[in-house]
């Protein structure tokens, strides 16, 4: 099982001059990912416009149960305005808790619902609480998944306070990190703007996780940790 950073990923060769490296080469410019787990969920279209005003480009990993399969139009939205929809399973079990059975189909039903929405699969994931294992990598990578965590969480579900994971995330973020947000709880969504305009005055590029991984591509199976 090979571990690896997102910023050490990135393969030395390459040209910045047609999209090997998306809209930007991250090996040169201060590139950091915002992420959104758990969703889509009911303030996710009011994310989706900061975001579209912004002119930032984010990843979402997605709960298949109640969630892409009670927001398809959300999930398209997000597909058609250039985000990277990704998997967070189907119902945020601990995968390390199950069996390989369960494990697969926590991520493969997920893979299924998305692709019945946006016409195709994902090829990330983000295992619930970060917890994986040898067999959740195996099965991962039997799927096409690469395995996402992160290096700047607010702890956003222990507080409403928008102020608050703002300042979290701000004393966090650094080059090649991945920010970890939700779009289900109250107190985040709020907090985006702030976060993304402080970033920005700090010389941030926002890219979604493949582009800061640019240009190397996702290994299945592999965990990325920032």
């Amino acid at each position: 099982m090979e571990t690896t950073a997102p910023g050490s990923a990135r393969a030395d060769a390459g040209s910045d001059s047609k999209g090997s490296f998306g809209p930007v080469d991250c090996r040169k410019a201060k590139c950091i990912a915002l992420t959104f787990d758990a969703g889509p969920a009911e303030d996710t279209p009011h994310l989706l416009d900061i975001l579209k005003k912004e002119k930032v480009h984010a990843t979402f990993f997605l709960l298949g149960k109640n969630h892409v399969k009670k927001h398809p139009d959300t999930v398209r939205r997000i597909e058609a305005e250039g985000h990277e929809v990704a998997n967070h399973t189907w119902s945020h079990e601990i995968l390390t808790d199950k069996k390989p059975a369960q494990i697969r189909a926590e991520l493969e039903k997920t893979q299924d619902a998305i692709a019945a929405v946006t016409g195709k699969k994902p090829r990330l994931m983000r295992p619930p609480q970060g917890r994986t294992d040898d067999t959740v990598s195996e099965i991962s990578k039997d799927l096409g998944l690469s395995q996402i965590l992160w290096s700047a969480t607010a702890k956003d579900y222990s507080t409403t306070d928008s102020a608050l994971i703002k300042k979290r995330i701000l004393d966090q973020a650094s080059k090649d990190g991945i920010i970890l947000l939700h779009d289900i709880y109250k107190g985040s969504v709020p907090a985006v703007p702030g976060i993304i305009d402080e970033l920005k005055k700090r010389g941030y590029t926002f890219v979604t996780v493949p582009q800061l991984m640019a240009p190397a591509e996702p290994v299945p199976g592999t965990i990325y940790r920032p």
